[in-house]
């Protein structure tokens, strides 16, 4: 694994080397064991049971859980002097990646081993984990995270939820309501955010038999059926000041924390998610015959199954270039009794990569899924066919871990929060980027993948100089334009997809045989014309609504049509591997 520590956002501001990105080509056999075992175990035990699971069969789904701690796979993000596995992000996103395979289950598991347990792992003191991380880590104890609430979703400091030390000083007296809860059902160790004193953001870890702690019906969901969603009620539930999880006040550090870690990780999900929509788009289309032909031999299809092809392999190029990334940075994070502080610290320099991973990931899922469906036809709307399942159980992911739109604003506000701290210098970037524009070059003939790099070089100056552009107008008032830091926040995350595919392509090319090489300039073909049209509509947006004269010159010199040589043979070699495969061809 390349060992190089980028700065958060730096993809923003210079060139970044391939030789030093992460890709899954690098891959140890430890992590491609590790996902076998994972893959294994899906098809073996959650797949047949799938029906049950979705049923609310929440004893099968505990026991299932408890079979995921026999094979280790819950201890992962546990340290290893508390017995856990301690395994780098690269192998933890894998995992999160062949969950996406797993329907219900794998939100199960995923709530468990993230929001569930990582608020213990990382804020817990000695006593609170010897009490509770075994039980979590061999699944014999459910976890689950209580933050949201019936009014404040996005706006989570805005919560109601209290807590009263009692008179005798031994317990924090709770009374809320949490809304939307995972796992719910069978949970016995709940993460809970209330305010001490109506006023102080504070985390708690209550024990599902605390006297006053109860539960609300089931949610009556469009997907993920097969979840356990609930409220999670408290009427004066004494809980012991032993139970405090870090301290009082500092809530937010672990809310806003655990939902970094998050996101990253349904970025990865999302991932697997796509590669199922594609697998069984690519196998019924090789199944359904119409005039006596399969439907995979229609042009239609095939360019479904392309562009299908060609965003899992952006999806997967930018979660795993965030988890080199990541494990490049917590690897220079040294043990001592500060260690997990420091750690959050290095995970949160990349919040901006970690919201970009969550919005690419889950609208790219949310296009597959469409698409698989309309491959199948009438039969992707029928429930027997699994697409029709995965159509309704990737529609939330828009909505958790932080809307995709609270998502899109953060983004551009750490960048600039950056620039303000002295981690870089706006005035100087955007000047220099205006430059850059004024001098803009074609791209260099015969170098490889030349055409998206001179796009990449292009809209990195313009997200610079559009950002320049609504400071200078707005200035601190730029914070409540939301319209224009969405437009500028799309930039951002079409470069991240975009210069992660160019630079999986460029570091892996020489190192595969010649049809394999084929497929990748047909990958880096099909998702640069895709990105260029996204960039350029959110470019012209950002521009419109700045509405500056300087920022709509930007567009008249420097928004060129992106025309590439051999897109529709590109798409066909890439619809026809995947037909023959039936599956995702990297």
């Amino acid at each position: 694994m390349a060992k190089d520590c980028f700065a958060g956002c730096a993809y923003l501001l210079e060139e970044q080397n391939s030789a030093s990105v992460f890709t899954p080509e690098d891959f140890s056999d430890e992590q491609k064991q590790i996902a076998e075992t994972t893959e294994q175990f899906i098809t073996n035990e959650i797949v047949p049971n799938d029906e049950a699971i979705e049923s609310k069969d929440f004893e099968l789904t505990k026991a299932k859980l408890l079979e995921c701690g026999e094979l280790g796979l819950l201890m992962m993000d546990v340290e290893e002097d508390a017995g856990g596995l301690e395994l780098d992000k690269a192998t933890s996103m894998l995992v999160a990646e062949k969950m996406g395979f797993a329907g219900s289950f794998g939100v199960t598991y995923m709530c468990h081993t993230g929001i569930g347990s990582l608020p213990l792992i990382y804020y817990g003191n000695e006593d609170q984990k010897s009490r509770y991380l075994e039980k979590i880590m061999t699944g014999e104890w459910a976890a689950s995270y209580c933050l949201t609430e019936p009014g404040s979703g996005s706006d989570a400091l805005g919560a109601k939820t209290s807590a009263v030390l009692s008179e005798d000083g031994k317990y924090y007296i709770l009374n809320g309501t949490k809304q939307f809860i995972t796992n719910s059902a069978f949970a016995d160790l709940f993460t809970v955010f209330a305010k001490v004193d109506k006023e102080h953001f504070t985390g708690f870890l209550l024990e599902r038999g605390y006297e006053g702690l109860t539960l609300g019906p089931e949610e009556k969901k469009m997907g993920m059926k097969g979840t356990s969603t609930r409220q999670v009620i408290m009427d004066n539930v004494k809980v012991p000041v032993e139970n405090l999880l870090g301290e009082i006040g500092k809530g937010h550090k672990i809310a806003f924390n655990i939902l970094n870690v998050g996101r990253f990780k349904l970025g990865a999900f999302a991932v697997g998610q796509t590669k199922f929509a594609l697998r069984e788009a690519a196998r019924y289309a090789n199944e359904r015959k119409q005039f006596n032909t399969r439907i995979s031999e229609f042009g239609a299809i095939k360019e479904k199954l392309a562009d299908m092809c060609a965003a899992t392999y952006a999806g997967e190029s930018l979660v795993y270039r965030l988890a080199g990334m990541l494990d490049g940075r917590l690897a220079t994070v040294g043990k001592g009794s500060d260690y997990y502080a420091k750690y959050l610290q290095g995970i949160e320099e990349f919040a901006a990569e970690c919201a970009a991973s969550k919005v690419y990931c889950t609208e790219v899922v949310a296009r597959a899924a469409d698409e698989s469906l309309q491959v199948h036809g009438g039969y992707g709307y029928i429930s027997e066919y699994p697409i029709e399942h995965l159509y309704r159980d990737e529609r939330v992911q828009r909505i958790w871990e932080g809307t995709n739109e609270i998502n899109r604003i953060l983004l551009p506000g750490i960048f600039l929060r950056k620039a303000l701290v002295g981690e870089f210098c706006l005035e100087s970037a955007v000047k220099g980027a205006l430059g850059a524009l004024q001098s803009a070059s074609e791209a260099v003939s015969g170098e490889r993948f030349a055409e998206a790099k001179s796009l990449l070089a292009r809209y990195k100056s313009l997200f610079l100089a559009l950002l320049g552009a609504a400071g200078r107008k707005y200035g601190k008032a730029l914070q409540n334009e939301q319209e224009i830091l969405l437009a500028i926040a799309d930039i951002a995350i079409q470069i991240f997809a975009l210069e992660s595919t160019v630079l999986r392509a460029e570091k892996t090319f020489d190192a595969v045989g010649a049809t394999k090489q084929e497929q990748i300039e047909a990958i880096v073909t099909v998702v640069a014309f895709d990105a260029a049209e996204n960039l350029a509509t959110a470019v012209q947006k950002a521009a419109g609504y700045i509405d500056e004269e300087s920022s709509l010159a930007l567009i008249d010199n420097n928004l060129k049509r992106f025309t590439v040589k051999g897109l529709l043979a590109a798409k066909r070699l890439l619809a026809e591997a995947t037909s023959q495969s039936e599956k995702y061809i990297f």
